[in-house]
């Protein structure tokens, strides 16, 4: 029987959403997390600062849209904006076959990007003020599921076939793309037309409430993203994994996360979000930095667990505190300008973790991610809560 928090988001009417959504992310987790950094290096010859550059593309096209899709949700259908991004994602998966010189991985890369944003807003926007941190753990279940399951899919499909591999995440992306045309057709965000103008500075206040928390937004997406390009790397050459090891060690961490994320959303909902924030964040940067002391494969699957359950305490309690400074009424609008605030530091840390490991090593890329995790956990310590609505 469904809860009353999640019943809202389970309707008949939400369900194509979410299956559009879960999709979407299962295709970009296949492709930014193993299929690109995999794909591009063993078979397209290319080197990781130019793979790093890719996979920045994608999100520097990505969070810059997340402004432009929440402003035009104001005025245009949702299928619309969903239909047309997916397909400019659609070429960009087509192009990234044959993408064996940096300047065409990095266009590829890079429309693949544009067709994110669309379905995660609009998602967003339906979430309910009274219940944010339970219905974004939902979300973030459903978001989480298809991320992890892509990579995981991913590297099993690679093993046997790298050319087969490729044309199945551009089948799923051509299905993804035709589910969109089945969205209804004069459907709007639930948006009030307020003035563009009023709206930012509605936002401008906002953001000005929010200027001590900026640097954590920048620093954790940055951390996060250094890791991207050379994830598939670093599993082989600094943990010893066989392909099958590392897709267990995504699984359990995934896992984990998805199953930690409900529970987790309902407890900061009741107890506040500091605390959760504090500890994951600690944990996470401790688990990664001891992961470049060479740990055996079995304690190295211990910390993936630890990893998730980390990951799980800190996504629904962050996502909720930003929810608190979306106006009502310019959830589209809001919601863009605080996600491209937060992808800042994840548009350019595909490149810094790209460079590092090629100048550096992977381990190196992997410890300094660590390190700036636990500074983050210490910034939330003397973060001042109270400055939140509804944070004692």
């Amino acid at each position: 029987m469904k809860t009353a928090p999640l019943r809202s988001l389970t309707s008949s009417n939400m369900l194509l959403y979410i299956v559009i959504l879960f999709l979407v992310e299962f295709v970009r987790g296949a492709t930014v997390i193993s299929f690109m950094p995999i794909y591009g290096e063993k078979v397209l010859g290319l080197s990781l600062d130019v793979i790093g550059a890719g996979i920045t593309a994608h999100y520097v096209t990505d969070t810059a849209l997340k402004l432009a899709i929440g402003y035009l949700m104001d005025r245009f259908a949702v299928r619309t904006l969903v239909n047309v991004g997916l397909f400019f994602s659609l070429i960009g998966v087509l192009l990234l076959h044959n993408a064996d010189v940096p300047w065409l991985f990095i266009t590829a890369a890079a429309l693949y990007g544009i067709g994110i944003s669309p379905i995660w807003i609009v998602c967003l926007t339906k979430v309910r003020e009274d219940r944010r941190a339970t219905q974004m753990g939902f979300l973030y279940t459903i978001w989480l599921v298809g991320l992890g399951a892509g990579p995981v899919v991913t590297n099993v499909l690679l093993d046997v076939g790298r050319e087969m591999t490729y044309w199945i995440l551009l089948a799923t992306a051509l299905a993804c793309w035709i589910l969109s045309f089945f969205l209804p057709a004069e459907e709007h965000a639930h948006i009030d037309r307020t003035p563009f103008g009023q709206q930012l500075a509605i936002l401008g206040e906002r953001m000005k409430e929010m200027k001590t928390l900026l640097p954590g937004m920048v620093l954790q997406t940055l951390g996060a993203g250094m890791l991207l390009p050379i994830l598939p790397s670093f599993a082989v050459n600094g943990l010893g994994m066989t392909s099958s090891q590392y897709s267990l060690l995504l699984v359990i961490g995934g896992g984990f996360t998805v199953i930690g994320l409900i529970p987790m959303g309902k407890l900061s909902d009741k107890l506040g979000k500091k605390w959760f924030l504090v500890i994951g964040f600690l944990m996470f940067g401790i688990v990664l930095y001891g992961l470049t002391l060479s740990p055996s494969i079995g304690f190295s699957l211990v910390c993936a667990f630890v990893l998730g359950i980390s990951y799980a305490a800190v996504l629904p309690a962050w996502n909720a505190l930003l929810a608190a400074y979306v106006p009502p009424g310019q959830q589209g609008l809001g919601w863009g300008v605080f996600s491209t605030v937060e992808g800042v530091g994840g548009m350019i840390g595909p490149y810094v973790g790209g460079v590092l490991a090629t100048v550096l090593s992977q381990a190196h890329v992997v410890g300094l991610a660590g390190i700036m995790f636990m500074v983050i956990s210490i910034f939330y310590v003397f973060f001042p809560f109270r400055l939140f609505r509804g944070e004692s």
